[in-house]
């Protein structure tokens, strides 16, 4: 088809596979947005090459998508999803007739990828990545409470250093002892401190003043 001799035609086929496939991974669809990712990358790999290349690149491609996925269900760190990413942009680059078409393969997954975040303001998200930054805010107005009763009665409260903080070590506040962390400050075991802020089961502390 003479639309497939466009350079630009690999963007928008590049775009809406990557978009549906880590849209699928990032909120649940059923299976919907994976089917039609698969369905463009594949086109896209059909059009640009011979036949005993087009399996080696799929597998390039889905293997890059599979360690993004293992990275937002395991590990967590982003090393992986990045590697991932990188196979992706490899395996649609490499197959361009040219390098105007590469570049706009590639545009494609970049694109595409960062537009699939779109969809988590409107469909429902999986719990991926709980451990970055994608991991939704935890807030009361949310319907959510970070901080338990126990943690949450602390703020304000005094305490005794029970070894040395630089900048992390334990407290024993009301006769119970806690890991605490200053704010970069250094404090000698047993100081006085006082507890300025809780998030969560984290205790931030600061020494008191000795006047």
């Amino acid at each position: 088809m003479d639309i497939f001799s466009h350079d630009w035609i690999g963007f928008v086929i590049t775009g809406f596979a990557t978009l549906f496939l880590i849209g699928e991974i990032l909120v649940n669809m059923r299976g919907i947005f994976a089917l039609l990712g698969i369905g463009f990358i594949t086109v896209y790999f059909s059009v640009f090459l011979a036949t005993d290349s087009l399996l080696l690149m799929l597998i390039v491609y889905f293997v890059g998508l599979l360690l993004i996925i293992v990275d937002g269900k395991l590990v967590n760190d982003g090393t992986l999803a990045t590697i991932g990413l990188a196979s992706m942009i490899i395996a649609v680059a490499l197959p361009a007739p040219n390098l105007t078409a590469g570049v706009y393969g590639v545009l494609g997954v970049i694109i595409g990828g960062a537009a699939s975040l779109s969809f988590l303001k409107v469909f429902k998200r999986r719990k991926m990545w709980g451990k970055m930054t994608l991991k939704e805010s935890l807030t009361s107005e949310a319907g959510y409470n970070s901080l338990s009763e126990e943690y949450g009665s602390l703020l304000g409260k005094d305490g005794i250093t029970l070894t040395d903080f630089r900048p992390v070590g334990t407290v024993q506040i009301k006769n119970k002892t806690y890991s605490a962390v200053t704010n970069g400050q250094w404090i000698s075991k047993d100081s006085a401190v006082k507890v300025i802020a809780v998030d969560g089961t984290k205790i931030l502390v600061e020494k008191q003043n000795s006047n």
